[in-house]
């Protein structure tokens, strides 16, 4: 929750007029539960899906999420019929699969660095020419898995996706 691309990515959001709620997951940091491989953490994802419907009943909702976030956050989100759009940044594509991704037919943006050690660069673009439409990926050049250095581009990228289709408000 307190990591910097998860950090810059909800300022970023609330920048827009979003509602934004950031979490840890089960056994992160002081979380109750155990870490569960991505099982229980898609409960978590629910749970907080839940929170912001009940917050915000009128307003569309993205979901963003980073890393093992993207993993768990994604699969839910193209799942469940209140999120209206997602955002995955850092696919660890090399060492979790995200074919589910596939099946994905809401509006998508991935925001990936060059140089990701856990999602490199022919694994993403393999999975993201798959991906149905709409779809958008931004690379950002010499940035890392934590885009260290780069985190402009991460608000660059929202920013520029957001106003493709200006006048939405969204929860995320």
């Amino acid at each position: 929750m307190h990591n910097k691309v998860v950090f810059q990515t909800a300022k970023a959001l609330h920048a827009r007029g979003a509602a934004v709620l950031r979490f840890n997951f089960r056994g992160v940091e002081q979380s109750e539960g155990v870490h569960d491989h991505g099982r229980g953490e898609q409960d978590d994802v629910r749970a907080a899906l839940d929170y912001l419907a009940k917050g915000f009943p009128d307003r569309p909702v993205l979901l963003a999420g980073f890393s093992f976030g993207s993993r768990v956050g994604l699969e839910v989100g193209c799942g469940d019929q209140r999120v209206d759009r997602v955002i995955g940044l850092g696919l660890p594509v090399d060492n979790i699969d995200m074919s589910f991704l596939r099946a994905c037919t809401k509006p998508k943006l991935i925001i990936q660095g060059g140089r990701d050690q856990f999602g490199s660069r022919p694994s993403l673009e393999a999975l993201f020419a798959a991906l149905p439409e709409p779809k958008q990926l931004v690379m950002v050049e010499g940035a890392d898995h934590f885009f260290a250095g780069q985190l402009e581009q991460v608000t660059a990228a929202i920013d520029v996706w957001l106003d493709q289709s200006a006048g939405d408000k969204v929860s995320s």
